[in-house]
Protein backbone atom coordinates (compact mmCIF):
# COMPACT_ATOMS: atom_id res chain seq x y z
CA UNK A 1 0.00 0.00 0.00
CA UNK A 2 1.67 3.02 -1.03
CA UNK A 3 2.39 5.81 2.26
CA UNK A 4 -0.52 8.07 3.12
CA UNK A 5 0.19 11.86 3.90
CA UNK A 6 -1.94 13.98 5.86
CA UNK A 7 -2.85 17.50 6.16
CA UNK A 8 -1.75 20.58 8.37
CA UNK A 9 -4.73 22.41 9.91
CA UNK A 10 -4.71 24.42 13.08
CA UNK A 11 -1.19 22.79 14.15
CA UNK A 12 -2.75 19.01 13.64
CA UNK A 13 -1.89 16.45 10.82
CA UNK A 14 -5.29 15.56 9.69
CA UNK A 15 -6.99 13.14 7.06
CA UNK A 16 -10.24 13.51 5.27
CA UNK A 17 -10.73 9.87 4.48
CA UNK A 18 -10.80 10.17 0.66
CA UNK A 19 -7.52 9.65 -1.04
CA UNK A 20 -5.56 10.97 -4.22
CA UNK A 21 -3.18 9.10 -5.86
CA UNK A 22 0.37 10.47 -6.24
CA UNK A 23 2.61 9.09 -9.25
CA UNK A 24 5.79 8.72 -10.35
CA UNK A 25 6.66 10.04 -13.54
CA UNK A 26 9.51 8.18 -14.27
CA UNK A 27 7.77 4.69 -13.62
CA UNK A 28 4.18 5.69 -13.87
CA UNK A 29 3.75 3.98 -10.11
CA UNK A 30 1.30 5.38 -7.65
CA UNK A 31 4.24 6.43 -4.98
CA UNK A 32 1.78 8.24 -2.11
CA UNK A 33 -1.66 9.14 -1.44
CA UNK A 34 -2.97 12.46 0.01
CA UNK A 35 -6.07 13.86 1.05
CA UNK A 36 -8.95 14.92 -0.45
CA UNK A 37 -10.04 18.31 0.54
CA UNK A 38 -13.36 20.03 -0.19
CA UNK A 39 -15.25 23.19 1.12
CA UNK A 40 -15.27 21.33 4.45
CA UNK A 41 -11.53 21.00 4.63
CA UNK A 42 -10.80 24.24 3.67
CA UNK A 43 -13.33 26.18 6.11
CA UNK A 44 -11.36 24.65 8.82
CA UNK A 45 -8.27 25.74 7.35
CA UNK A 46 -9.37 29.31 6.91
CA UNK A 47 -10.86 29.50 10.34
CA UNK A 48 -7.67 28.47 12.22
CA UNK A 49 -5.97 30.78 10.18
CA UNK A 50 -8.19 33.57 10.83
CA UNK A 51 -8.01 32.79 14.41
CA UNK A 52 -4.27 32.60 14.15
CA UNK A 53 -3.85 35.93 12.60
CA UNK A 54 -5.17 37.85 15.41
CA UNK A 55 -2.43 37.01 17.45
CA UNK A 56 0.41 36.69 14.73
CA UNK A 57 -0.15 39.91 13.21
CA UNK A 58 0.68 41.78 16.28
CA UNK A 59 3.98 39.79 17.00
CA UNK A 60 7.74 41.37 16.78
CA UNK A 61 10.10 41.02 14.16
CA UNK A 62 12.23 38.89 16.03
CA UNK A 63 9.06 36.45 16.74
CA UNK A 64 8.60 35.84 12.92
CA UNK A 65 12.30 35.67 12.38
CA UNK A 66 12.16 32.73 14.58
CA UNK A 67 9.44 30.84 13.10
CA UNK A 68 11.13 31.33 9.61
CA UNK A 69 14.73 30.15 10.95
CA UNK A 70 12.91 27.11 12.20
CA UNK A 71 11.44 26.27 9.15
CA UNK A 72 14.77 26.77 7.55
CA UNK A 73 16.89 24.70 9.71
CA UNK A 74 13.83 21.74 9.87
CA UNK A 75 13.61 21.46 5.84
CA UNK A 76 17.85 21.39 6.14
CA UNK A 77 18.21 18.83 8.69
CA UNK A 78 15.86 16.28 6.72
CA UNK A 79 16.91 17.27 3.31
CA UNK A 80 18.44 13.56 2.24
CA UNK A 81 15.03 12.69 2.98
CA UNK A 82 13.36 15.44 1.41
CA UNK A 83 14.88 15.63 -1.90
CA UNK A 84 14.41 11.69 -2.81
CA UNK A 85 10.92 12.23 -2.06
CA UNK A 86 10.95 15.33 -4.53
CA UNK A 87 12.57 13.23 -7.47
CA UNK A 88 10.04 10.36 -6.89
CA UNK A 89 7.10 12.53 -7.18
CA UNK A 90 8.54 15.36 -9.64
CA UNK A 91 10.89 13.63 -11.88
CA UNK A 92 13.76 15.48 -11.28
CA UNK A 93 17.28 14.17 -10.71
CA UNK A 94 18.82 13.94 -7.02
CA UNK A 95 21.68 16.67 -7.88
CA UNK A 96 18.67 18.94 -9.00
CA UNK A 97 15.94 17.75 -6.20
CA UNK A 98 19.06 18.87 -3.62
CA UNK A 99 19.68 21.77 -4.83
CA UNK A 100 15.92 22.44 -4.69
CA UNK A 101 15.79 21.12 -0.71
CA UNK A 102 18.96 23.30 0.02
CA UNK A 103 17.70 26.68 -1.58
CA UNK A 104 14.49 26.43 0.07
CA UNK A 105 16.17 26.33 2.97
CA UNK A 106 18.62 29.09 2.26
CA UNK A 107 15.39 31.08 0.83
CA UNK A 108 13.29 30.84 4.07
CA UNK A 109 16.92 31.47 6.07
CA UNK A 110 17.73 34.87 3.58
CA UNK A 111 13.79 36.47 3.85
CA UNK A 112 13.56 36.23 7.10
CA UNK A 113 16.16 39.14 7.52
CA UNK A 114 13.66 41.44 5.46
CA UNK A 115 12.21 44.66 7.54
CA UNK A 116 9.95 46.98 6.45
CA UNK A 117 10.75 49.61 8.16
CA UNK A 118 8.09 52.19 8.76
CA UNK A 119 9.07 55.84 6.28
CA UNK A 120 8.81 59.13 7.50
CA UNK A 121 6.21 60.88 5.26
CA UNK A 122 5.95 64.13 6.75
CA UNK A 123 8.01 66.06 9.26
CA UNK A 124 6.89 69.92 9.03
CA UNK A 125 5.83 72.73 11.39
CA UNK A 126 2.24 71.37 11.61
CA UNK A 127 2.29 67.77 11.45
CA UNK A 128 4.27 64.60 11.65
CA UNK A 129 3.28 61.50 9.07
CA UNK A 130 4.28 58.52 8.68
CA UNK A 131 3.82 55.44 6.60
CA UNK A 132 3.79 51.82 7.49
CA UNK A 133 3.04 48.43 6.64
CA UNK A 134 0.13 46.21 7.99
CA UNK A 135 -0.53 42.55 7.17
CA UNK A 136 -3.12 42.17 4.54
CA UNK A 137 -4.75 38.87 6.50
CA UNK A 138 -5.12 35.38 5.61
CA UNK A 139 -3.68 34.69 2.41
CA UNK A 140 -4.21 31.67 -0.18
CA UNK A 141 -1.06 29.88 -1.53
CA UNK A 142 -1.65 27.98 -4.76
CA UNK A 143 1.55 26.00 -5.68
CA UNK A 144 2.97 24.17 -9.25
CA UNK A 145 4.26 21.58 -9.52
CA UNK A 146 7.84 22.13 -11.59
CA UNK A 147 9.58 23.63 -8.20
CA UNK A 148 6.89 22.43 -5.19
CA UNK A 149 9.20 23.32 -2.52
CA UNK A 150 10.49 26.32 -2.92
CA UNK A 151 7.65 27.49 -4.66
CA UNK A 152 5.82 26.56 -0.82
CA UNK A 153 8.30 28.21 0.83
CA UNK A 154 8.41 31.46 -1.33
CA UNK A 155 4.62 32.05 0.30
CA UNK A 156 4.71 31.08 3.48
CA UNK A 157 7.74 32.97 4.48
CA UNK A 158 6.71 36.28 3.30
CA UNK A 159 3.46 35.60 4.42
CA UNK A 160 4.76 35.03 8.06
CA UNK A 161 7.26 37.40 7.74
CA UNK A 162 5.11 40.09 6.84
CA UNK A 163 2.50 39.49 10.08
CA UNK A 164 -0.15 37.15 7.85
CA UNK A 165 -1.43 33.93 8.03
CA UNK A 166 -1.32 31.27 5.15
CA UNK A 167 -3.60 28.03 3.81
CA UNK A 168 -1.73 26.78 0.97
CA UNK A 169 -2.42 24.33 -1.64
CA UNK A 170 0.68 22.25 -3.57
CA UNK A 171 0.07 20.88 -6.64
CA UNK A 172 -1.83 17.41 -6.97
CA UNK A 173 0.79 15.89 -9.02
CA UNK A 174 3.33 16.91 -6.47
CA UNK A 175 1.94 17.42 -2.73
CA UNK A 176 4.48 14.80 -0.78
CA UNK A 177 7.25 16.63 -0.02
CA UNK A 178 5.17 19.74 0.92
CA UNK A 179 3.09 17.13 3.60
CA UNK A 180 6.17 16.19 4.57
CA UNK A 181 7.71 19.90 5.06
CA UNK A 182 4.11 20.51 6.98
CA UNK A 183 4.81 17.49 9.18
CA UNK A 184 8.47 18.71 10.38
CA UNK A 185 7.26 22.43 10.90
CA UNK A 186 4.16 21.35 12.73
CA UNK A 187 5.14 21.84 16.11
CA UNK A 188 7.42 25.06 15.05
CA UNK A 189 4.96 27.66 14.08
CA UNK A 190 1.90 28.67 15.92
CA UNK A 191 -0.66 26.54 15.48
CA UNK A 192 -3.41 28.17 12.76
CA UNK A 193 -0.62 30.34 11.21
CA UNK A 194 0.57 28.12 8.30
CA UNK A 195 -1.84 25.45 7.05
CA UNK A 196 -1.43 22.92 4.62
CA UNK A 197 -3.92 21.24 2.50
CA UNK A 198 -4.43 19.50 -0.32
CA UNK A 199 -7.32 18.31 -3.35
CA UNK A 200 -7.93 18.32 -7.00
CA UNK A 201 -7.82 21.17 -8.94
CA UNK A 202 -11.69 21.89 -8.03
CA UNK A 203 -10.11 23.26 -4.56
CA UNK A 204 -8.34 26.00 -6.18
CA UNK A 205 -11.21 27.62 -7.28
CA UNK A 206 -12.58 27.15 -3.60
CA UNK A 207 -9.74 29.13 -2.38
CA UNK A 208 -9.94 31.92 -4.90
CA UNK A 209 -13.32 32.80 -4.02
CA UNK A 210 -13.21 31.97 -0.32
CA UNK A 211 -14.74 35.18 1.59
CA UNK A 212 -12.57 35.30 4.52
CA UNK A 213 -9.51 35.08 2.51
CA UNK A 214 -7.58 38.22 1.97
CA UNK A 215 -4.83 37.31 -1.03
CA UNK A 216 -4.02 35.39 -3.23
CA UNK A 217 -0.69 34.41 -4.50
CA UNK A 218 -0.14 32.19 -7.61
CA UNK A 219 2.60 29.91 -9.17
CA UNK A 220 1.40 28.57 -12.08
CA UNK A 221 -0.03 29.21 -16.58
CA UNK A 222 -1.01 32.57 -17.76
CA UNK A 223 -4.47 30.88 -18.60
CA UNK A 224 -5.28 29.69 -14.82
CA UNK A 225 -3.74 33.22 -13.70
CA UNK A 226 -6.68 34.82 -15.58
CA UNK A 227 -9.61 32.69 -13.91
CA UNK A 228 -7.86 33.43 -10.64
CA UNK A 229 -7.65 37.36 -11.29
CA UNK A 230 -11.46 37.08 -12.42
CA UNK A 231 -12.38 34.81 -9.20
CA UNK A 232 -10.61 37.22 -6.74
CA UNK A 233 -12.69 40.17 -8.24
CA UNK A 234 -15.60 39.23 -6.66
CA UNK A 235 -14.27 40.71 -3.05
CA UNK A 236 -10.81 42.72 -4.82
CA UNK A 237 -8.81 40.18 -3.06
CA UNK A 238 -5.19 41.33 -3.66
CA UNK A 239 -3.23 39.05 -5.77
CA UNK A 240 0.13 38.01 -6.98
CA UNK A 241 0.50 36.34 -9.71
CA UNK A 242 4.13 34.46 -11.18
CA UNK A 243 2.73 32.93 -14.59
CA UNK A 244 3.71 31.89 -17.71
CA UNK A 245 7.25 32.71 -20.11
CA UNK A 246 8.47 32.24 -23.47
CA UNK A 247 12.08 33.58 -22.46
CA UNK A 248 14.46 34.47 -25.53
CA UNK A 249 18.38 33.91 -25.04
CA UNK A 250 20.22 36.26 -27.51
CA UNK A 251 23.52 34.92 -28.22
CA UNK A 252 25.43 37.80 -29.91
CA UNK A 253 28.16 37.25 -32.50
CA UNK A 254 31.71 38.02 -30.03
CA UNK A 255 30.06 35.24 -28.10
CA UNK A 256 32.47 32.17 -28.11
CA UNK A 257 30.50 29.40 -28.96
CA UNK A 258 33.05 26.62 -26.95
CA UNK A 259 32.46 28.75 -23.90
CA UNK A 260 28.56 29.17 -23.87
CA UNK A 261 26.85 25.78 -25.35
CA UNK A 262 27.24 24.28 -22.33
CA UNK A 263 25.52 27.41 -20.26
CA UNK A 264 22.79 27.63 -23.40
CA UNK A 265 22.13 23.63 -22.64
CA UNK A 266 21.50 23.79 -19.69
CA UNK A 267 19.40 27.23 -19.49
CA UNK A 268 17.03 25.47 -21.78
CA UNK A 269 17.16 21.80 -20.44
CA UNK A 270 17.46 22.12 -16.36
CA UNK A 271 14.44 20.58 -14.99
CA UNK A 272 13.51 18.70 -18.19
CA UNK A 273 12.87 22.39 -19.66
CA UNK A 274 10.13 22.84 -16.85
CA UNK A 275 11.00 25.75 -15.37
CA UNK A 276 8.94 29.36 -15.83
CA UNK A 277 12.40 31.11 -16.79
CA UNK A 278 13.99 28.33 -19.01
CA UNK A 279 15.16 29.72 -22.35
CA UNK A 280 12.62 28.75 -24.63
CA UNK A 281 13.79 30.73 -27.88
CA UNK A 282 17.57 30.94 -28.37
CA UNK A 283 18.37 33.50 -31.03
CA UNK A 284 21.55 33.19 -32.40
CA UNK A 285 23.44 35.72 -34.60
CA UNK A 286 24.21 34.05 -37.82
CA UNK A 287 27.89 34.84 -38.09
CA UNK A 288 28.14 31.59 -35.32
CA UNK A 289 25.26 29.91 -35.77
CA UNK A 290 26.34 26.98 -37.20
CA UNK A 291 29.30 26.74 -35.07
CA UNK A 292 27.39 27.08 -31.99
CA UNK A 293 24.31 24.81 -32.67
CA UNK A 294 27.08 22.03 -33.52
CA UNK A 295 28.01 22.78 -30.13
CA UNK A 296 25.17 22.25 -28.26
CA UNK A 297 23.84 19.58 -30.42
CA UNK A 298 27.30 17.84 -29.65
CA UNK A 299 27.10 18.34 -25.67
CA UNK A 300 23.73 17.24 -25.69
CA UNK A 301 24.09 13.73 -27.03
CA UNK A 302 26.22 12.78 -24.32
CA UNK A 303 23.59 14.07 -21.32
CA UNK A 304 21.56 10.87 -20.17
CA UNK A 305 18.11 10.83 -20.26
CA UNK A 306 16.08 8.96 -17.46
CA UNK A 307 14.63 8.05 -14.25
CA UNK A 308 16.26 11.02 -11.93
CA UNK A 309 17.27 8.68 -9.03
CA UNK A 310 19.13 6.72 -11.00
CA UNK A 311 22.95 7.42 -11.23
CA UNK A 312 24.44 9.48 -14.03
CA UNK A 313 20.76 11.31 -15.04
CA UNK A 314 20.94 14.53 -15.92
CA UNK A 315 17.32 15.09 -17.25
CA UNK A 316 14.09 13.51 -15.89
CA UNK A 317 10.70 13.07 -17.18
CA UNK A 318 8.40 15.29 -17.76
CA UNK A 319 6.53 15.70 -14.59
CA UNK A 320 2.45 14.59 -15.85
CA UNK A 321 1.20 13.09 -18.33
CA UNK A 322 -1.10 15.75 -19.54
CA UNK A 323 2.78 17.93 -20.05
CA UNK A 324 3.91 15.03 -21.56
CA UNK A 325 1.18 14.85 -23.98
CA UNK A 326 1.26 18.53 -24.45
CA UNK A 327 4.72 18.64 -25.27
CA UNK A 328 4.61 15.44 -27.46
CA UNK A 329 1.61 17.41 -29.31
CA UNK A 330 4.05 20.56 -30.12
CA UNK A 331 6.70 18.27 -31.72
CA UNK A 332 4.62 16.07 -33.78
CA UNK A 333 2.86 19.99 -34.99
CA UNK A 334 6.66 20.78 -35.75
CA UNK A 335 6.75 17.64 -38.00
CA UNK A 336 3.44 18.02 -40.11
CA UNK A 337 5.05 21.29 -40.79
CA UNK A 338 8.54 20.08 -42.19
CA UNK A 339 10.91 21.77 -39.49
CA UNK A 340 14.24 20.36 -39.29
CA UNK A 341 15.13 18.85 -35.93
CA UNK A 342 18.88 18.48 -34.91
CA UNK A 343 18.29 16.13 -32.30
CA UNK A 344 15.47 14.24 -31.19
CA UNK A 345 12.32 14.53 -31.85
CA UNK A 346 11.16 10.92 -31.57
CA UNK A 347 9.15 9.78 -28.38
CA UNK A 348 8.82 6.22 -27.57
CA UNK A 349 5.47 5.51 -26.32
CA UNK A 350 6.36 2.05 -25.22
CA UNK A 351 7.28 1.53 -21.93
CA UNK A 352 7.01 3.25 -18.80
CA UNK A 353 7.18 6.82 -17.71
CA UNK A 354 7.00 10.18 -19.19
CA UNK A 355 10.09 10.91 -21.51
CA UNK A 356 10.54 12.89 -23.89
CA UNK A 357 14.62 12.84 -25.59
CA UNK A 358 16.04 15.95 -25.65
CA UNK A 359 15.18 17.58 -28.78
CA UNK A 360 16.91 20.25 -30.95
CA UNK A 361 15.29 22.39 -33.79
CA UNK A 362 17.08 24.16 -36.76
CA UNK A 363 15.34 27.31 -37.16
CA UNK A 364 11.86 27.06 -37.59
CA UNK A 365 9.84 29.95 -38.37
CA UNK A 366 8.90 33.03 -35.66
CA UNK A 367 5.35 32.01 -36.07
CA UNK A 368 5.92 27.78 -35.35
CA UNK A 369 4.28 26.92 -32.41
CA UNK A 370 7.26 25.83 -30.86
CA UNK A 371 8.26 29.33 -30.74
CA UNK A 372 5.54 31.10 -30.21
CA UNK A 373 3.90 29.10 -27.37
CA UNK A 374 5.42 28.11 -23.63
CA UNK A 375 6.78 24.31 -24.15
CA UNK A 376 7.67 23.66 -21.00
CA UNK A 377 9.37 20.60 -21.78
CA UNK A 378 12.88 19.39 -23.39
CA UNK A 379 12.51 20.91 -26.26
CA UNK A 380 14.99 23.57 -27.78
CA UNK A 381 14.24 25.70 -30.68
CA UNK A 382 17.53 27.75 -31.96
CA UNK A 383 16.74 30.75 -34.32
CA UNK A 384 18.82 32.54 -36.24
CA UNK A 385 19.01 36.61 -36.16
CA UNK A 386 21.41 38.99 -38.37
CA UNK A 387 21.08 42.69 -36.36
CA UNK A 388 20.27 43.75 -32.85
CA UNK A 389 17.20 45.74 -33.85
CA UNK A 390 15.95 42.87 -35.42
CA UNK A 391 16.58 39.96 -32.78
CA UNK A 392 15.09 42.72 -30.10
CA UNK A 393 12.10 43.09 -32.16
CA UNK A 394 11.40 39.15 -32.26
CA UNK A 395 12.46 38.44 -28.94
CA UNK A 396 9.30 41.35 -27.63
CA UNK A 397 6.73 40.02 -29.81
CA UNK A 398 5.72 38.16 -27.17
CA UNK A 399 2.12 38.33 -24.71
CA UNK A 400 5.06 37.14 -22.16
CA UNK A 401 7.89 38.95 -20.21
CA UNK A 402 8.90 36.75 -17.31
CA UNK A 403 12.64 37.15 -17.93
CA UNK A 404 15.34 36.69 -20.42
CA UNK A 405 19.41 36.54 -21.47
CA UNK A 406 21.93 38.04 -23.28
CA UNK A 407 25.06 35.95 -23.99
CA UNK A 408 27.86 38.43 -25.01
CA UNK A 409 32.19 39.19 -24.20
CA UNK A 410 31.04 42.61 -24.21
CA UNK A 411 29.05 43.18 -20.69
CA UNK A 412 27.84 47.04 -22.37
CA UNK A 413 26.60 45.81 -25.44
CA UNK A 414 24.76 43.19 -23.19
CA UNK A 415 23.45 45.78 -21.06
CA UNK A 416 22.02 48.00 -23.70
CA UNK A 417 20.43 45.09 -25.49
CA UNK A 418 18.76 43.99 -22.04
CA UNK A 419 17.09 47.38 -20.89
CA UNK A 420 14.89 47.17 -24.32
CA UNK A 421 13.66 44.08 -23.70
CA UNK A 422 10.12 43.85 -22.43
CA UNK A 423 11.02 41.32 -19.76
CA UNK A 424 10.48 41.61 -15.55
CA UNK A 425 14.80 40.28 -15.63
CA UNK A 426 17.53 40.23 -17.73
CA UNK A 427 20.70 37.68 -17.35
CA UNK A 428 23.56 39.00 -19.44
CA UNK A 429 26.11 35.94 -19.69
CA UNK A 430 24.14 33.65 -17.34
CA UNK A 431 20.70 32.03 -16.73
CA UNK A 432 17.35 31.39 -13.68
CA UNK A 433 19.73 33.36 -10.64
CA UNK A 434 17.05 34.55 -8.47
CA UNK A 435 17.86 36.71 -5.69
CA UNK A 436 16.28 36.91 -2.37
CA UNK A 437 16.82 40.29 -2.39
CA UNK A 438 15.77 41.37 -5.30
CA UNK A 439 11.59 41.50 -7.08
CA UNK A 440 11.29 38.93 -9.65
CA UNK A 441 8.34 39.16 -11.36
CA UNK A 442 6.54 39.70 -15.07
CA UNK A 443 5.69 42.06 -17.58
CA UNK A 444 2.67 41.73 -19.86
CA UNK A 445 0.63 38.57 -19.34
CA UNK A 446 3.44 36.57 -17.32
CA UNK A 447 2.39 37.95 -13.96
CA UNK A 448 0.73 40.55 -12.00
CA UNK A 449 3.08 41.74 -8.61
CA UNK A 450 6.25 40.74 -7.54
CA UNK A 451 7.91 37.98 -5.36
CA UNK A 452 11.00 38.27 -3.44
CA UNK A 453 12.84 41.03 -2.09
CA UNK A 454 11.34 43.58 0.09
CA UNK A 455 9.01 44.53 -3.30
CA UNK A 456 7.83 41.25 -2.82
CA UNK A 457 7.46 41.40 1.25
CA UNK A 458 4.92 44.56 0.26
CA UNK A 459 2.69 42.61 -1.70
CA UNK A 460 1.40 40.50 1.59
CA UNK A 461 0.86 44.30 3.14
CA UNK A 462 -1.07 47.50 3.08
CA UNK A 463 0.25 50.92 3.47
CA UNK A 464 -0.82 52.73 6.31
CA UNK A 465 -0.52 56.69 6.83
CA UNK A 466 -0.66 57.97 10.54
CA UNK A 467 -0.88 61.72 10.33
CA UNK A 468 -0.36 63.70 13.43
CA UNK A 469 -1.33 67.16 13.50
CA UNK A 470 1.51 69.23 15.42
CA UNK A 471 -0.70 71.58 18.80
CA UNK A 472 -3.90 70.51 18.37
CA UNK A 473 -4.59 69.11 21.64
CA UNK A 474 -8.47 68.87 21.68
CA UNK A 475 -9.87 69.34 25.33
Amino acid sequence: MATQYKNLINGEMVETGEWLDVVNPATEQVIGQVPVCGSEELDRAVAAARAAFKTWKKTSFEERQAACMAISAAIKENADELYRLLTSEQGKPHDQAKGEIFGAAGMAKAQSTLKLEDVLSEDSDTRLSRTRRVPVGVVGGIVPWNFPVMMAIQKIVPALMSGCTIVLKPSPFTPLTTLRVAELIADKVPAGTVNIITGEDSLGPLITGHPDIDKITFTGSTATGKKIMEGASADLKRITLELGGNDASIVLPDADPKKVAEQLFWSSFANAGQVCVAAKRVYIHEDIYDELSAAIVEYAKNVKVGDGSQQGTAVGPVQNKKQYERVLELIEDAKANGYKFLLGGDVDPSGSGYYVPITIMDNPPEDARIVAEEQFGPVMPLLKFSTEEEVIARANNSEYGLAGAVWTSNTDKGVEIAEQLETGTVWINEYMHLSPFAPFGGHKQSGFGAEYGLDGLKEFTYPQVITVKKDSVLA
